[in-house]
């Protein structure tokens, strides 16, 4: 099962559920998995703790074999009813502690807490100052601290913290604050999922001050699509520093990918595959298919997929990710993040209104995490 919120107030991932279903129809058209059929069933977790549990429910009750490439903010009501039926979560997006904690939760990424210490690494090599604007929820309480990492990493003070809605229609006075803060040579960035581009809409109307004030947030929040639609190299973006988990869209490790949603996605016009969760569904459906063509046995269960992954199955993903391994010596160990096995993020800027490496290969921020907690 793939599940993720759509067509909801906050944050919706719909080519997440797309791109599960376009990998099945691919891997079923050339004999399946291993000789397996691979079925994929969907949920629309709805941003909320009810339609999480409830997503997680009718996997328990469908029997699915394992969770894949999957978003939910609301890890405590999804990872109770999976665990209790030893179903693997495998390759989240990566928002909740659940994620990181869970012995049934196998990551593809380091999640919004690899993206946030890096995005402080990144501004602490360009910026004197930085304002954060995060949602006023749970899960946005996390990001100052995580930012802070990188921040004091590279010499750099903490951010000044700004509160905002979720679900506002309107940032105005965030992003006065935001820049007051930032000040003349910061910057100012902003992690509010799909609300991100309501923010920068708000703040670029913000009147001329004469300051040299750089914008950032993380890819999720910011990527090539919104910054086409905002006036590419004459819109608010241009310059912007991003951080992300994988390698620049255009990167030729995504053509496999790429060919996948021409030929199977029937012009699903859900799917980017500049969007990081498509990309995330799709290392996780990789992963799944490297599982299930090692296990031992012609029957499939939860059980049997869990065990192949602590056993330590080697997951290439070509380059879009280092080899991925779950054992217990390949997790990074750090208090509120045992589980990540990937701390490798890359940074990138807007140039010309295209998004391109800012910094060649990736970013290791697992030393940084661990000064995060």
């Amino acid at each position: 099962m793939t599940w993720a919120p759509v067509g909801t107030n906050a944050t919706n991932l719909p080519g997440m559920p797309a791109m599960a279903k376009a990998y099945a129809r691919w891997v079923n058209a050339s004999g399946g998995i291993d000789g397996h059929e691979l079925r994929v069933l969907t949920c629309n977790e709805r941003n909320d703790t009810a339609g999480a549990a409830e997503c997680a429910r009718r996997a328990v009750q469908e029997k699915a074999v394992a969770v894949v490439g999957s978003y939910s903010q609301h890890g405590r009501e999804f990872m109770a009813p999976l665990e209790a039926a030893s179903i693997p979560y495998l390759g989240g997006y990566g928002v909740t502690e659940e994620e990181f904690t869970s012995f049934l939760s196998y990551p593809v990424n380091g999640g919004q807490a690899a993206l946030l210490a890096g995005n402080g690494l990144q501004l602490a090599r360009n910026c004197d100052k930085t304002a954060l604007v995060r949602p006023d929820t749970i899960t946005g309480d996390d990001l100052p601290e995580l930012l802070n990492s990188g921040l004091t990493k590279g010499k750099r003070g903490p951010a000044t913290d700004i509160r905002a809605a979720e679900d506002a229609t309107d940032y105005t006075g965030a992003s006065g604050r935001a820049r007051e803060s930032a000040q003349d040579g910061g910057c100012v960035t902003a992690v509010l999922g799909d609300r991100t581009e309501t923010f920068f809409d708000s703040y670029r109307r913000l009147p001329e001050d004469g300051r040299d004030i750089r914008v950032s947030s993380v890819l999720g929040s910011v990527g090539q699509p919104l910054i086409n639609r905002t006036g590419g190299k004459n819109g608010p973006f241009e310059g912007a520093y991003l951080t992300g988990w994988y390698p620049v869209a255009s990167d030729p490790a995504w053509k496999p990918m790429r060919d996948v949603i021409d030929t199977y996605a029937f012009g699903d016009n859900d799917i980017d595959p500049a969007d990081p969760g498509a990309q995330t569904t799709w290392i996780a459906y990789t992963a799944l298919k490297a599982v299930i063509e090692s296990v031992d046995s012609d029957t499939i269960t939860p059980g049997r997929i869990a065990d192949t992954l602590d056993r330590g199955v080697r997951v290439d993903t070509g380059g879009l990710t280092p080899p991925l391994r779950w054992r217990y010596e390949d997790m990074l160990g750090t208090p509120g993040f045992p589980r990540i096995v990937n701390g490798n993020v890359t940074f990138q800027v807007v140039r010309d209104g295209r998004l391109v490496a800012d910094k060649k290969g990736f970013v290791n921020v697992a030393e940084t995490l661990s000064g995060a907690h």
